[in-house]
């Protein structure tokens, strides 16, 4: 058995694998759906392909969508930036540096209007990743498409919703639970009553996945978080038919091809039983419908053309388990944001599967195989047991509050990198000895000085043009909906919008009642040294590291930072806990913090090095702040930097004070030999005073 597979594997499956598997002899559309939620899939028509995108400027990305269209893509997902993601206009100086990194920046009705000129809204089906901000930006996307002449109730898609893996994994929230889920049953709420075709919740067990979850965790939470939300809402009087149809779920699918087609098929499942178990009654309300994307933690830097093989394997496992919509990485995006070319070779993968494969020809080709079935029944029995481990947290907010979701998502990944770093489980075209030159990328280079410029001046006209009083009234009825507990919060909303409020005047609206939440990073000791046991390249690290600290009187000191909007969490949680493990005195700092915070309480930490860990393509600007605000400081700890960073940005960074960068492939053993080494070659490696 792989220990790296949540379910055991054997290395024979026979009919005796399947004595109490109770639906062998369902058909694709019936009860519990484990072979497919519709009787003909997909020979009548084929999922979706459903490319996920957002490059900076809503005009540019309106163009890039527009060729998707035409290159077969049937219907559209939205990339945020993280401004957006969190609340905030792009006026605002807080967030200045992340403006149109990792997505496109959308601060208006007027923005969206760009987004989607002339994309025909009532026959093209759009998806929203967005969660946190999900008032200002569903507002005006309903807005802009009334105003091209689409009513709301002719929209087709899908907006994402699911506050609560936020606070579990990706970290795009700006409340705290409660009122977060006050806001995600006021949109529900709205949409079952005024958008029949669009789905009001997209369950997500993707970013659960890439925070590190394995398939059973990653299922157990979606259907907790699923079962919350079906809950809260029928206890507010909502029909739980109409809130289990219009609610859909996000699944990664990683390089386990077996246990992924396996999940998908215990998903259809676990929520058949789980829907009913609510009070659902009919079919629709029943059948889980879901959107995979192939998994980004899955991509490598080194030898990064490989890339594309994972990627195509992984849809496939994905189709043949029975997804209605799918997205495929860029082959690049371990290198930087993906580039045209890789993104074509991306969505063309689909096409192939689609049209050359022949997989469109035979339903559920995999049912009735006795590996596929066995794994289906033992993935719904762990499921159904994490289920109950959940519920003796107190239900999924207990499990967040108390931290044991996120400590289940940060040790799992933290073994899996032990075990990668070890060698047990193989990457190909990784080695933990060297690092391959990165092959040549287009890679999609944003300046976001160039981005915020255009955002603040549209903002500017944008509020000398609008009916000041207006904006005033609508945003005022917004905070006494927020604090009366009475209305809808989107209504509300959307009159903000159509009187051109921007989304980060609607989120203040909110701060008014309920302030910023802030969550603290932890991390779990001994997890990474307990997975790499007696590894002789590990030894030899915790080696030097015990010499580093008989010599100094005491153990290095590492202030690890996370610097403006990025809340990917999952690698600065996994480094902290192996250079801990390794020896290292390590101090987390918070999460959203500006370069200048960040300098300030990295050299209250007194340390001998300071890292940074960066992931969502702000690095060229936050980083030489941050070395610019420690000098400030006279701190004279080396900086250091990990994270996706395209070779191209080298070169300046270094030229900025960064004494290392490592790429996201870097063994653990790697970080801590090449930081002593920075630590022995600084001039003055004594910690800030």
């Amino acid at each position: 058995m792989n220990d790296a597979f949540s379910v055991p594997r054997k290395p024979l499956y026979t009919r005796t694998d399947l004595p109490d598997v109770p639906w062998l002899d369902a058909r694709p559309g019936e009860f519990p759906f484990v072979r497919g939620i519709h009787a003909t899939m997909y020979t009548q028509r084929p999922w979706t392909i459903r490319q996920y995108a957002g490059y900076a400027d809503a005009s540019a990305t309106n163009l890039a969508y527009r060729r998707a269209i035409e290159q077969g893509a049937r219907g559209l997902s939205v990339a945020f930036d993280l401004p957006t993601h969190r609340g905030y206009d792009s006026d605002d100086e807080l967030i200045a540096d992340d403006v149109g990194m990792a997505g496109v920046a959308i601060d208006s009705v007027e923005d969206m209007k760009r987004l989607f000129e002339g994309i025909a809204l009532d026959e093209v089906s759009v998806s929203m990743t967005m969660s946190g901000a999900v008032l200002p930006v569903l507002a005006a996307f309903i807005v802009a498409a009334e105003e091209s002449g689409v009513d709301a109730a002719r929209l087709r898609g899908t907006i994402q919703n699911d506050i609560l893996k936020e606070f579990m994994a990706r970290n795009t929230w700006i409340f705290a639970p409660e009122p977060s889920m006050r806001i995600a049953t006021d949109v529900v709420q709205h949409v079952l009553a005024h958008l029949p075709h669009f789905n009001a919740i997209s369950v997500s067990g993707y970013h659960l996945q890439e925070a590190g979850a394995d398939g059973v965790l990653e299922l157990a939470l979606t259907l907790a978080n699923a079962r919350e939300y079906v809950c809260r809402l029928v206890d507010a009087g909502a029909d739980v038919d109409r809130v289990c149809a219009q609610m859909s779920f996000f699944f990664a699918v990683g390089r386990d091809f077996f246990g992924e087609i396996a999940k998908l098929r215990a998903a259809r499942v676990l929520w058949a039983d789980l829907a009913r178990s609510l009070g659902a009654r009919s079919t629709r309300a029943m059948q889980l419908r879901m959107h995979c994307q192939t998994a980004g933690s899955s991509l490598h830097a080194q030898h990064a053309h490989n890339n594309i093989v994972r990627t195509t394997l992984e849809a496939l496992a994905a189709v043949l388990g029975g997804t209605q919509s799918l997205h495929t990485n860029a082959w690049d995006e371990a290198l930087s944001l993906p580039g045209e070319a890789a993104a074509t070779v991306a969505r063309d993968t689909q096409r192939i599967l689609q049209h050359e494969m022949g997989l469109c020809d035979t339903v559920d080709p995999l049912g009735g195989a006795y590996m596929v079935e066995a794994l289906t029944a033992r993935t719904i029995e762990a499921v159904k047991a994490m289920l109950g481990e959940i519920d003796a947290q107190g239900g999924v907010i207990g499990a967040i509050r108390s931290g044991w979701a996120q400590s289940q998502l940060h040790r799992a990944a933290t073994r899996t990198q032990a075990r990668i770093d070890a060698g047990e489980q193989v990457i190909v075209g990784v080695s933990r000895d060297h690092e391959a030159p990165p092959p040549e990328s287009d890679w999609l280079d944003v300046d976001g000085r160039v981005v915020r410029a255009v955002q603040v001046d549209r903002l500017r006209q944008l509020r000398a043009n609008r009916d000041a009083a207006r904006t005033r009234a609508a945003l005022d009825a917004i905070t006494h909906c927020a604090r009366s507990g009475t209305g809808n919060l989107l209504a509300m909303t959307i009159e903000a919008m159509r009187a051109r409020a921007t989304v980060g005047e609607c989120t203040a609206a909110l701060e008014r009642v309920w302030p910023r939440w802030h969550m603290a990073l932890e991390t779990g000791a001994q997890v990474y040294a307990t997975a790499r046991g007696g590894d002789a390249a590990w030894s030899a690290a915790r080696h030097a590291v015990a010499n580093w600290t008989a010599m100094q009187g005491r153990p290095p000191r590492m202030a690890l930072a996370k610097l403006g909007q990025d809340g990917h969490d999952r690698g600065v949680r996994v480094v902290a806990a192996g250079l801990a493990d390794a020896g290292f005195d390590v101090r987390m700092g918070p999460l959203f913090a500006t370069p200048q915070e960040a300098a300030a309480w990295a050299c209250g930490c007194e340390p001998d090095v300071i890292g940074v860990s960066t992931l969502a393509g702000a690095h060229g600007t936050l980083v030489p702040k941050l070395a610019d605000a420690l000098r400030a400081h006279r701190c004279r700890a080396p900086l250091v930097l990990g994270g996706i960073v395209p070779e191209a940005h080298r070169e300046a960074l270094l030229a900025c004070g960064v004494a290392k960068i490592f790429g996201p492939d870097t063994s653990l053993e790697r970080i801590v030999v090449d930081v002593l080494r920075v630590l022995s070659e600084a001039t003055l490696s004594a910690p800030c005073r």
